[in-house]
């Protein structure tokens, strides 16, 4: 799924300093690798960097706690296009990479049209209290997750309005209905989740944006950025008085690649593949491509390696067939574990080939990452109904945990609620509508909300059905330095915490529950959506105060 940042706080831009593109070219008849960067800036002394380095007391709260942090708006000029170099450098060297939007074929062919992935120059300051909680919390979301999965009458009755309304949550509430007539049990469920956050400046509370059971993308990429950032802060640490090991470790795509090698093991089949479906194109291939290969090298298992595959769902359609004893075989590969990068919403479908291939997937003994139960337990109505009074108590039995997950919950409401309706209509910037879909750029802000929902109320159709109402939530505003495409820009941000997490259960058994990294996004504050890919968000990291 895109990365897409909700959010919603309004500042100024600052000045934009210009780089040119890091793409690399390649002489083979020298053989060497030459990078198009701006020509090295003279060496910058420490004696100067002192003077002007832009470290000063900032307030970031712990407690009573103070820490140092660098304003990265009063670094001085030269430091900063030293440092935005190096860095440049480094992501060329280390793969974080993307493709380039401005090559027709980037999408399509490794290797051809790649540009650096869009980070911030430093990383977001970051409560570590509210670190440690996002973090624990993360196997009660796993755990919640499989239990709401295996229960059919719930999903089909908290979606059964939405389903008139919206073509596509009917089309994926169809194909679980025709599991649950069948009788059709995944013994072995596998999921790899992202709860994401934001910290609401007003209550200092850590509340929860969404919880991603499909398609969770970019966490590759955040673990580089991670070690872009580390490597900056040990480089730069006589300039900028900050502590690299104040960066937390990111090991999420090695601990995505090791729970895929787990589910793998489990289907028993050495033979069987690991199937990645993916869309037609893909400028976040790169992504895609470091799980796969650490899949491969990091997990053999005896005299055999982790072998994946990539495919469309219209190429599942045409190329894949369903044995007798339930085997998927795809293009003369048996299946062992299905990996969605695709297929999170509407667009994914544009013919019925996509939706059967969705279907011969899900009849199928392969492993789903994610099977249909666990997809639909990750939308918005799920979500909204999970923060209903008692409704959490349906599924789980530890009253902690119950409190610890009920604590992080925004308010959440259905649009059948007349009295929040009206409270929107008269306060929309309270407000965040949001229909049942994932990869951002669908959420309606602002006046937007109060038209919208006075358009529904005059129709007087079932449309309310399609969406949820959110409490909007206001995080702290920070001053940061975001480099796409080569350039360095100023901006105020905010920025949007994603918790990863890996569970996978064969019948009773649970082998794998567990945090694993995070993905933090960064964006403009006078933007509402922040979707790294799309090109208004960044990739970060956290500084734990």
């Amino acid at each position: 799924m895109g990365v897409g940042l909700y959010t919603h706080c309004f500042l100024p831009t600052s000045s934009t300093i210009p780089l040119r593109s890091n793409s690399f070219l390649f002489n083979p008849f020298t053989k060497s690798l030459q990078t198009h960067l701006p020509k090295k800036p003279a060496n910058f002394s420490i004696a100067q960097a002192s003077k002007c380095s832009g470290v000063e007391e900032m307030e970031t709260h712990q407690g009573n706690s103070m820490s140092l942090i660098v304003d990265p708006h009063k670094i001085d000029p030269q430091l900063l296009q030293k440092m935005e170099y190096d860095a440049l450098v480094w992501s060329s060297l280390h793969g974080l990479l993307v493709g380039d939007r401005n090559s027709q074929i980037s999408g399509t062919v490794p290797g051809v049209g790649m540009v650096h992935a869009p980070f911030s120059l430093l990383p977001m300051p970051f409560p570590e209290s509210h670190w440690k909680q996002a973090c624990q919390i993360a196997p009660i979301f796993n755990e919640l997750v499989d239990r709401v999965s295996l229960d059919g009458k719930f999903l089909q009755d908290s979606l059964s309005r939405t389903k008139k309304v919206d073509a596509f949550t009917y089309r994926l509430l169809g194909i679980h209905s025709k599991m649950l007539d069948a009788k059709k049990i995944e013994e072995i469920r596998l999921g790899l989740h992202r709860s994401d956050y934001m910290l609401d400046e007003q209550t200092k509370l850590l509340l929860q944006i969404e919880l991603n059971t499909i398609s969770s993308s970019s966490f590759a990429l955040g673990c580089l950025v991670s070690e872009l950032h580390r490597s900056l802060l040990h480089q730069y640490k006589q300039y900028l008085a900050l502590n690299p090991e104040r960066i937390p470790q990111n090991n999420a795509f090695t601990q995505f690649a090791e729970a895929l090698s787990k589910a793998w093991s489990e289907y028993n089949n050495p033979r069987a593949v690991v199937m990645v479906v993916v869309q037609t194109e893909e400028r976040n291939m790169y992504d895609q491509h470091w799980l796969c290969t650490t899949l491969k090298e990091r997990y053999p298992f005896e005299t055999y390696q982790v072998t994946s595959i990539k495919k469309t769902l219209a190429e599942i359609d045409a190329l894949g067939e369903l044995l007798p004893d339930g085997t998927l075989v795809v293009d003369g590969e048996v299946v062992a574990v299905v990996y969605f990068r695709a297929g999170y919403g509407p667009r994914d479908y544009p013919s019925e080939s996509e939706w059967r291939a969705r279907l011969l997937m899900e009849q199928s003994s392969a492993i789903k990452c994610p099977s249909i139960a666990y997809h639909l337990a990750g939308t918005k109505k799920i979500q909204q109904e999970l923060a209903k009074p008692n409704v959490l108590e349906r599924f789980l039995e530890n009253k902690d945990d119950i409190v610890n997950i009920r604590k992080c919950f925004a308010g959440l409401w259905s649009l059948e609620d007349s009295n929040i309706v009206n409270d929107a209509i008269e306060k929309p910037g309270l407000y965040v509508m949001k229909p049942q879909r994932e990869g951002g750029g669908n959420n309606i802000y602002g006046d937007d909300v109060r038209e919208t929902l006075l358009r529904i109320e005059k129709e007087g159709s079932e449309e309310n059905a399609a969406y949820i109402l959110m409490q909007r939530i206001f995080p702290a505003l920070f001053p940061a330095i975001l480099v796409r495409q080569g350039i360095s820009q100023k901006h105020h941000v905010v920025s949007e915490l994603g918790i990863n997490a890996a569970y996978l259960r064969n019948k009773t058994k649970v082998i794998i529950n567990e945090e694993c990294g995070y993905l933090m996004r960064t964006k403009v504050s006078s933007s509402d959506e922040g979707g790294v890919i799309a090109g208004t968000g960044v990739l970060d990291s956290i500084y734990l105060v």
